[in-house]
Parts: structure tokens; sequence; C-alpha cells
């Protein structure tokens, strides 16, 4: 059973820290090649799982030291059925994968929680389409039934929530929320924002956190910002209505570049982790309800554990 469905520890107070950019560190850090960004494909050898056991090792050692909460976020963003079929994985193969990674993290989670540092298993789901551009839209409908397989998959495991990160326009959000909702399962939903502070469909991000309630009777547990750089959408939070209130997880990149330039790229662009974790300590005013902090593209743990320093200093 899972530890903490019922009783999230992020809603009640709790600090949290997650992980980094995890494709860009694997593949930039330790020279690992994964095919449309699918991580989920380490767990079908025993390296790819020393290798990602190793990696969330050093954000527990974070969390740790930082007392802090830590989300455990399973490398699952690509596993679900049109990337899966491109890799070669059917249902079963994928079925067996969400539930291995689950497995995986539970397995760290039984070794190293302490008395303070709460660690809760999410499962991480991504956009069935490109995560920055919004040209190939589902109605809400259509996106529950594709993702309602992933997700019916890690309600049946110890996963705690899901989370669906780098979504970019609103109906497969909603989508989203009602099929964790037919699980009966917490459902966080991140927005990816543009250099404006909008959803690459051109939706203002309050608009989006809105909308997505409204259709959902506020069924998402709350909402995140990832893979947007916090000089993108700092201005949008100035003034801002109850919406941001909603708002309780934070994963930034490293770099300030656009997607378009960040897809164009062939070198990392790691940034400067000391910036980046002032930058965060800046947005507390804005964000009353911020409860997890971490990071997204090019960011890895010194990027992680400047951001807690400088958030709780």
């Amino acid at each position: 059973m899972s530890l903490y469905r019922h009783r999230l520890p992020q809603l009640a107070g709790a600090a949290f820290v997650s992980d980094g950019g995890m494709e860009t560190t694997l593949i930039y850090h330790h020279g690992r090649e994964l095919p449309h960004f699918a991580a989920f494909t380490l767990m079908d050898d025993a390296e790819g799982r020393r290798l990602l056991t190793d990696y969330y090792r050093r954000y527990i050692d974070i969390a740790l030291r930082h007392r802090r909460g830590l989300l455990l976020e399973t490398p699952t963003w690509r596993a679900s059925a049109d990337w899966g079929a491109r890799l070669g994985y059917d249902a079963a193969a994928l079925a067996r994968v969400n539930r291995d990674s689950v497995a995986l993290l539970d397995a760290l989670r039984a070794t190293h929680q302490r008395a303070g540092t709460p660690m809760v298993i999410s499962g991480a789901i991504g956009p069935r389409g490109d995560g920055y551009v919004a040209d190939a839209g589902m109605s809400a409908t259509e996106a529950a039934d594709y993702h309602g397989e992933q997700i019916a998959t890690l309600a049946s495991t110890r996963c705690d929530l899901v989370t669906a990160f780098t979504l970019n326009y609103v109906d497969e959000a909603i989508g989203i929320v009602r099929a964790a909702q037919h699980e009966t399962m917490p459902v966080v939903i991140s927005f990816t924002l543009e250099t404006d502070g909008r959803l690459p469909s051109g939706q203002a991000l309050g608009d989006a956190i809105r909308e997505t309630d409204a259709a959902t009777a506020a069924g998402a547990t709350y909402y995140m910002i990832n893979c947007a750089h916090p000089t993108h959408f700092d201005h949008v939070l100035d003034g801002a209505g109850d919406w941001r209130h909603r708002i309780r997880g934070l994963r930034a990149n490293a770099s300030c570049r656009s997607h378009a330039e960040l897809d164009a790229a062939t070198e990392l662009d790691a940034g400067d982790p000391i910036d980046l974790g002032a930058r965060y300590r800046a947005l507390r005013p804005q964000l009353p309800g911020l409860a997890v902090i971490g990071g997204c593209c090019g960011t890895d743990h010194r990027h992680v554990e400047a951001i807690c320093a400088a958030y709780d200093g």
C-alpha cells in the first residue's frame, strides 16, 4: 500500500525538495544515450538501474542534509503508449517498467527515509506530444483515455501521487486530472511556460489554472511550473490573483534560453547555480504556498543544493 496517498505531507506544511534535470544529467554528465529523452529505458539493464540509483542517492543526501522531505519522481516521463511504441515497448512492457520504477524508489525509501525527512513517490507523466510545442492537441476526453492507462498502472503500485510535467495546453491537463480522479489518485499538474510567461499554447498561466480547476472541480491536488527559467515568469506572478496560491511546486531550468533555443542547442547550458538559488528565494513572497523545490533541464545536484541553501537561508 502507498504510504502517503491519503495524507501528502507537502500539503501539511512540510518543506520538500525534488531532483534536478534527470535526462540532461544522464545524457551530458554520464554520457548515456536516451532516445526521445526516455529515461525509463534504463530500467531494463543492470547498469541503467545502478545509474538511476546513484542519481537518486545524490538527492537523498541533499534532503537529509537540509532536513527537507524528498519527492522521488519516477523516470517514467516518456513511459506512455505513443512514446513507448517508438522505442519498441508494447502495453505490457510499459506497465512493467512503470511498476518497476516505483519499486526501485520504494526500495530506496525503505532504506533512507528518516524522521523529519518523509519520502513521497510520484509517478511522472509526460505530454503525449512535444512538451515545447502545442501542435497536436487532444480533447480532454481523448487525453483522459490516452493517459488513463499509465495512471491506472501507477495507481496499482506504492506510488503516492502522479505528476504530469511539461504540459503546454489545458485540455491535456483536464484529461489527466479526470483520469486520476477515476483512479482516486492525487494528481499534480505542472505547466511549462515560454519566455513571456505564457503556456506554449499562448494561454496565460492564471487562466490555465482557473480553467483546469473549473473543469475538474479543482481536482488537481496542486500545480507546479517546470522547464522554464524564473526570468520567464516572475513578472506574471507580480500582483497575481488567488490562483498563484494553487502553485506549490517549482522545477526551473538552469538556462534562461527559450524552448526553441534549448531544442537547437548541442551543448548543455548549466547556467549559474548560485544565481538560480537567489531567484528561487526572490520568488518566496510571490508563491506563498511553495512547498516543493527542485530543478529541470540543465540542473543537477549542484543547482538543487544551491536552491535549498538560498531558499532556507
